[in-house]
């Protein structure tokens, strides 16, 4: 028999031990080990959905990795194409982490509708689209199909056909400048398929989707001729090491450009979320421990008389301070399944029903993100456990100090 551990759990057990003066401490200590794990746990889940949220919705529109012609094009217009016969295209072999490669080209137009007009760019994909990265952010329609024929579908942003005064099934033209001066605009007539909106305002505000061999044909490329290659890897993390593979794989004449190189001011922000969630994690564990050290002296000081009874019975220094120790780890575990319990159902609220909602100007999405990992919830758990359990080895070397004769005569 464990006897510390028996002699904890009758401790625990005892009628006194609830009705005594450390009772409201205790649950002081408690409340603040759950308070602890609900904001860890929301936090964590919060802010790294936050993270991915806004980097696969980013990718989803613009790829991860962008080739395109070395030229002095700030804006995401094509101006000289690029031949899609290229050794990398349409399987990338030569590095094994891309997992999918598509073909697009960008022209800017204005939209003209009876009672309004706005200037957009034309982004034109073909058969090999993967429509999946976009797919969730359909909210009208279907997604169009480039794979045949040449078609007019469009899918268009639900801000744009607001502004426009445009629904589902509605055509409207479309006027394309020609580079040549005192020439007439060429004029496409297209259909909505289609609406998304994916939160993602500079991006909404400026894009319609459509079949690229309207750009070939308005612009007089050949068939084969394209703006530019959109690039997906397998594994976000290392796009950065994948972006520079992929550079060297390329023709001299070719240029790469990662979606954290074109949109830094967001990736440099998203970082900022890092720090802060290290910064909650820290202050909650610190509040925790610090109500535990205080709940774990309180508990010495009221069980005074019992700590000279064993010292004098024979029991060492260790044993005492390990009654003591099961029974904060006790406290802590009650703390940590109300947290847990707690968190998780918020968290499950938020992903079911999306209460929380969120400025889609200032965070790119409509509502707070969430991302379950039951990894990430065990290690803080586990983190929370084994900080708390180290701190409370201090105030424990107390009973250590405590005399046998003393104890027993202590009031």
């Amino acid at each position: 028999m464990n006897l510390e551990y028996f002699i904890a759990k009758r401790l625990i057990t005892a009628k006194d031990y609830k009705s005594s003066i450390s009772a409201p401490i205790i649950k002081i200590a408690i409340s603040a080990i759950a308070i602890g794990i609900i904001m860890m746990i929301v936090s964590v889940a919060t802010g790294i959905g936050l993270q991915k949220k806004i980097r696969d919705k980013v990718s989803a529109f613009n790829g991860q990795i962008i080739i395109s012609n070395y030229d002095n094009n700030n804006s995401d217009i094509t101006l000289v194409p690029i031949s899609k016969k290229q050794d990398f295209y349409p399987d990338f072999k030569s590095v094994p982490e891309v997992s999918h490669i598509q073909a697009i080209a960008s022209k800017a137009g204005i939209i003209r509708t009876e009672n309004a007009f706005e200037g957009i760019v034309f982004k034109g994909v073909g058969a090999d689209y993967d429509w999946n990265n976009i797919k969730e952010y359909i909210v009208e329609g279907k997604l169009p199909d480039f794979s045949k024929e040449i078609n007019e579908d469009v899918i268009i942003s639900r801000f744009l056909a607001n502004r426009l005064n445009l629904k589902l099934g509605d055509q409207f033209n479309t006027f394309f400048i020609k580079e040549e001066q005192g020439k007439l605009p060429n004029s496409r007539r297209f259909k909505i398929v289609g609406i998304f909106n994916s939160g993602f305002q500079d991006f909404d505000a400026t894009y319609i989707i459509g079949d690229i061999r309207h750009i070939q044909r308005i612009n007089k490329w050949n068939a084969d001729q394209i703006g530019a290659f959109e690039v997906f890897v397998n594994d976000f993390n290392e796009i950065k090491s994948v972006g520079n593979l992929v550079y060297e794989k390329t023709s001299s004449t070719l240029d790469t450009e990662t979606i954290v190189e074109k949109y830094s001011y967001i990736f440099d922000w998203l970082q900022l979320f890092d720090f802060n969630i290290v910064v909650i994690l820290a202050v909650m564990i610190l509040v925790a421990t610090i109500n535990m050290v205080v709940a774990l002296l309180v508990l010495i000081l009221e069980r005074t008389q019992m700590i000279g009874i064993l010292k004098s019975m024979g029991a060492n220094n260790w044993s005492v301070r390990k009654i003591f120790l099961y029974n904060a780890f006790y406290l802590i575990l009650r703390g940590q399944f109300w947290g847990n319990l707690i968190g998780i159902s918020l968290l499950l609220v938020q992903q079911q029903f999306g209460i929380i909602q969120l400025n889609p100007e200032n965070y790119y999405v409509n509502q707070a993100p969430v991302y379950f990992n039951w990894i990430y919830i065990l290690l803080l758990n586990l983190l929370t456990v084994t900080v708390c359990f180290l701190v409370l080895l201090i105030p424990s070397y107390i009973i250590t100090k405590i005399s046998p004769v003393k104890a027993i005569r202590f009031d």
